[in-house]
């Protein structure tokens, strides 16, 4: 015979390997929903648009690798947040079945302009260059498909990004459309590095699939060249993305949500 203690313990007992179940296929389905580069360390970096998204993160081992990581902030940073509140607004949720037409003048100089609560961050697009992505970002800012958006993902090991560009907040939305990626044989792409200061797009892994997600790197990453250079910050921006990078992420070991609030407020792009 079952005492009440026995058998209450053995519910409390089933119902934390529930708990755990749930949260493991929970996990499961986060590492499944935001793989988004393969790590050549064994280190999946999370990310995607519905499964877009984007990060490799690398250590060949040298001092210079080495460097960048004792410089980086740390991953298990708590500092306070150094962010304003966030404009009241919702992120838009329209969806568009192809690439919106081309309007931009390729030959004119585009700039991009994100009022974070952070900062802003003013971005010089490089339309020649990447034309079909800077089209793309001058439609949906158009459109304010960036506005009241959450910059969802930061990573201070190994590269050094922050990602930007899903209205849903989760690394798995986009424009329902994807452009081809473009200026992958860009100059400042040297040695599998991108340079600090680099607007990229991110992707699924897969040749042509970017959406809206972006990244801004805030300190030279090592990556493979396949995600389309198609801007570079601000020094006044720049000064925005140390601000963010020095609060820190989430999760403790390097790849995880900002510990800044970090919404864009509003994303504008100007031809001059």
């Amino acid at each position: 015979m079952v005492s009440q203690e026995e058998r209450r313990r053995q519910l409390a007992r089933e119902k934390f390997l529930r708990q755990q179940q749930r949260r493991t296929a929970a996990r499961r389905k986060a590492r499944t929903r935001n793989a988004v580069i393969a790590s050549v360390l064994g280190v999946v970096l999370v990310g995607s648009v519905g499964l877009y998204a984007t990060g490799v993160l690398k250590d060949d081992g040298d001092d210079k690798a080495n460097t960048n990581a004792e410089a980086s902030p740390s991953a298990t940073s708590k500092a306070p947040d150094p962010c304003e509140k966030p404009a009241e607004g919702k992120a838009a949720t329209a969806t568009w079945k192809k690439e919106p037409t081309m309007t931009i003048d390729k030959s004119a100089k585009y700039t991009m302009r994100l009022d974070t609560t952070c900062g802003a961050i003013d971005i010089d697009l490089k339309a020649s260059a990447a034309p079909h992505t800077v089209n793309s970002f001058s439609f949906l800012a158009g459109k304010g498909y960036f506005d009241h958006t959450k910059c969802h993902r930061l990573t201070t090991n190994g590269i050094y990004v922050l990602q930007c560009g899903d209205p849903t907040g989760q690394g798995t939305g986009g424009p329902g459309y994807t452009i081809p990626d473009e200026n992958l044989k860009d100059k400042s792409l040297k040695d599998n590095v991108y340079p600090a200061g680099t607007v990229a797009m991110a992707n699924t892994g897969q040749k042509n699939s970017g959406g809206s997600q972006f990244f801004l790197v805030y300190q030279d990453s090592p990556l493979p060249p396949s995600y389309t250079p198609f801007g570079t910050v601000s020094e006044a921006g720049m000064k925005v993305l140390k601000k963010i990078a020095g609060a820190g992420e989430s999760t403790g070991a390097g790849d995880g949500a900002p510990n800044a609030t970090v919404v864009i407020d509003k994303a504008t792009v100007t031809k001059s």
